[in-house]
């Protein structure tokens, strides 16, 4: 347990961060959700618009620090290639 008012204050900005990280984190999955849903479902043009929603939140989660770059290059680019495969 934090004994000093600094790191009580500490805490307390770690479980604000932790919730706002937690809820980009929840939407970058929903996203990618979507994008695999639609490649199970074998429809091309939602996989293709699910992809194209789905790149813009994990590249604002990577400039938030939740991701990390080349993580988001590698989902992205392993969808990409799904999508493009799907014919």
């Amino acid at each position: 347990m934090a004994n000093t008012k600094s790191a009580k204050k500490a805490v307390r900005v770690m479980a604000r961060k932790t919730a706002v990280n937690k809820s980009r984190r929840t939407m970058v999955r929903s996203s990618l959700r979507k994008v695999e849903d639609a490649i199970a479902a074998g429809n091309k043009t939602d996989a293709q618009a699910a992809v194209k929603a789905a790149e813009p939140a994990m590249m604002r989660a990577v400039s938030k620090g939740v991701y990390h770059k080349n993580t988001a290059a590698r989902k992205i680019s392993r969808l990409n290639k799904r999508v493009k495969e799907m014919s």
